[in-house]
């Protein structure tokens, strides 16, 4: 049977873990949405919550919580799983655009994957980690689209 959370210190740091997943997918959706890509804050903030509570779900179980091997193990099939269902879904916002050489939303796609990461790291409770791709992640959504207009503006036309 698996463990409950026990006490309301516990089950307040399972909802913390829940909401920061969330609420950091749906930031990083924010952002998605005001570039008028595919992706926005409800789809990225379910993926964050969700990819929380896959590894919540897993920790809860006894015979898999006190034994570091299974949960190594528990923890990689649900990553693997998890990832596989992120490819699938970022693959669906990208477009490829023969006639003109380009292809769009890549990093629409790539954000998915990074939500899905922190999400993880909220729900394994691996604060610094999350901050610091959190931080990263924003920084290159929100500071390297700036840098990007600024050389492309500066690039000469062909």
């Amino acid at each position: 049977m698996p463990k409950r959370c026990s006490t309301i210190m516990d089950q307040l740091d399972t909802a913390l873990r829940l909401l920061v997943a969330t609420a950091t997918g749906m930031a990083l959706g924010l952002n998605r949405d005001l570039q008028g890509k595919p992706l926005g804050a409800r789809t990225l903030g379910l993926v964050a919550m969700s990819s929380a509570l896959v590894a919540l779900t897993v920790t809860q179980i006894p015979a898999i919580a006190q034994s570091p091997d299974a949960l190594s193990r528990a923890i990689q099939g649900v990553v693997v799983g998890i990832l596989t269902g992120i490819g699938f879904l970022g693959s669906g916002v990208i477009l490829r655009y023969p006639e003109k050489g380009t292809v769009e939303n890549l990093t629409t796609a790539a954000t998915t994957w990074s939500t899905a990461a922190l999400g993880l790291a909220c729900a394994l409770a691996e604060w610094s980690l999350f901050l610091l791709g959190a931080g990263a992640t924003l920084a290159l959504l929100v500071i390297e689209h700036r840098f990007e207009q600024l050389f492309h503006k500066r690039k000469p036309k062909r």
